[in-house]
């Protein structure tokens, strides 16, 4: 099974909550590799690249605001279904309905300041990260441990 990339943005709540060391440390301890990783501020320019199926539906103004009142924390994770498994340990958007143990259902109560953003599938992962990230700002490497968290099949 190829490993897959995908892009987590830890929003500006989470920042601002000083989440981003619990987050990441989530992130690794599951096993996943961190390939990529920068502080930014997202312009309205770059939230209409980011949100761009969105721009038009009544609720962008508010999530624009939102996205661009701070810093985020750009992550480019790897691993065997990195999307899927991300998408799992981020929880329902709404934090009021996201189950215990995930990131949602352990720090929030929200639906628009729900902490994380994770691609929903292989073309979004791919664009995002292509947005946030330059190629040569995504460094591929191997883990010494990494036949400790997965076997060798699930890895390639």
């Amino acid at each position: 099974m190829p490993a897959e990339r995908t892009l987590i943005l830890f929003k500006p709540d989470a920042v601002e909550r000083r989440l981003c060391g619990e987050l990441l440390s989530r992130i690794e301890k599951k096993g996943l590799k961190i390939v990529g990783l920068k502080m930014l501020k997202v312009t309205p320019e770059l939230s209409k690249q980011h949100y761009a199926e969105h721009v038009s539906k009544p609720f962008y103004p508010l999530l624009e605001s939102f996205i661009t009142s701070g810093p985020v924390v750009a992550v480019a994770v790897e691993g065997p279904e990195a999307i899927a498994v991300m998408r799992t340990m981020m929880g329902k958007t709404n934090g009021r309905e996201s189950a215990p143990g995930t990131i949602r259902g352990d720090f929030g109560v929200s639906r628009q300041m729900n902490l994380i953003h994770g691609s929903d599938g292989p073309d979004a992962a791919s664009r995002e990260l292509a947005i946030y990230f330059k190629p040569e700002e995504l460094i591929s490497y191997q883990p010494i441990l990494a036949p400790m968290f997965a076997a060798s099949d699930e890895l390639a």
